[in-house]
């Protein structure tokens, strides 16, 4: 893959970064949407399935920032019991 296409790539997930999670979830979903559809050249859908994998791992962070924030709590009330 050619160097630009590496620094893109950057620019790409320092985007993502900036997403909350009902954002990402959902352009995620147009994304599939747009693959599944199969009109894309393979170079758009190259491009898009970069994009989706990291809105699927910014997802991911999100929902395991989540769930950690969940378990704190129910240790902490569990402890307070």
């Amino acid at each position: 893959m050619p160097k630009n296409d590496e620094a893109a790539g950057g620019a790409v997930d320092a985007d993502v970064t900036a997403l909350g999670y009902e954002e990402a979830r959902d352009e995620l979903a147009a994304i599939v949407a747009r693959l599944e559809g199969g009109t894309e050249t393979l170079e758009e859908s190259m491009r898009l399935w970069e994009r989706g994998e990291a809105l699927a791992a910014h997802c991911e962070r999100w929902l395991d920032g989540a769930q950690q924030k969940i378990d704190a709590m129910t240790a902490q009330t569990g402890d307070e019991d």
